[in-house]
């Protein structure tokens, strides 16, 4: 059965797009640890990070380096984290978050809520700097 991440790929299930390229996707949290908390993966449905062909691998690290040069011009922050914990979805995913501090960075404290339309704003914002 296809992972959820490769059904937003298949267009099967809606996401809110900051950045797409032939072979990788990047799109917002749909429950973000914080404001910005962004997931860049591969389109090739590959469960573990280091499972990926080096070449892909590479490509995956630096579509996800344009990705947050994006995020941090749209949601000003000290540095953008980066975390790949691959448990949740069978398919390798990197997530970028903005952070002022250690405090932001973190699976344990509860989602930022946002509604659609701000998630869809902010989507459109992070893309608007996102240099191909």
């Amino acid at each position: 059965m296809a992972s959820i991440f490769t059904r937003i790929v298949n267009g099967e299930i809606p996401c809110y797009k900051v950045a797409e390229t032939a072979d990788f996707l990047a799109f917002l949290d749909v429950t973000p640890r914080t404001k910005g908390h962004t997931l860049c993966i591969p389109k090739q449905e590959i469960d573990y990070i280091f499972d990926l062909p080096d070449e892909l691998l590479a490509d995956l690290m630096l579509f996800s380096k344009k990705v947050a040069s994006a995020l941090q011009q749209a949601v000003p922050c000290k540095k953008v984290g980066v975390a790949v914990v691959g448990l949740e979805v069978p398919h390798t995913h990197i997530h970028l978050m903005p952070m002022q501090s250690m405090a932001d960075f973190g699976f344990g404290h509860p989602p930022v809520s946002m509604s659609g339309e701000e998630l869809n704003a902010l989507a459109a914002e992070i893309a608007s700097y996102y240099q191909h």
